[in-house]
């Protein structure tokens, strides 16, 4: 990620108020962020020390509480 080639939008002060990105580097970057919660969330289940319950039990609970 070194060669970004950072192109910035700035308002009438100069102040740097968003970036352009291509649409490559964006997708990447959507999927390293998507990544990364992932991982977060794992971590945190894991740190819960919650009682592990089978994936179709999991399902089934999740979809009750849609309805």
């Amino acid at each position: 990620m070194s060669d970004l080639n950072e192109r910035y939008i700035v308002d009438e002060h100069g102040t740097r108020v968003g970036v352009l990105v291509d649409v490559d580097r964006y997708r990447k970057l959507l999927d390293a962020f998507e990544e990364l919660e992932s991982i977060r969330a794992f971590d945190e289940a894991k740190a819960a020390n919650d009682e592990a319950i089978p994936f179709e039990q999991a399902v089934k609970e999740i979809e009750g509480k849609r309805r």
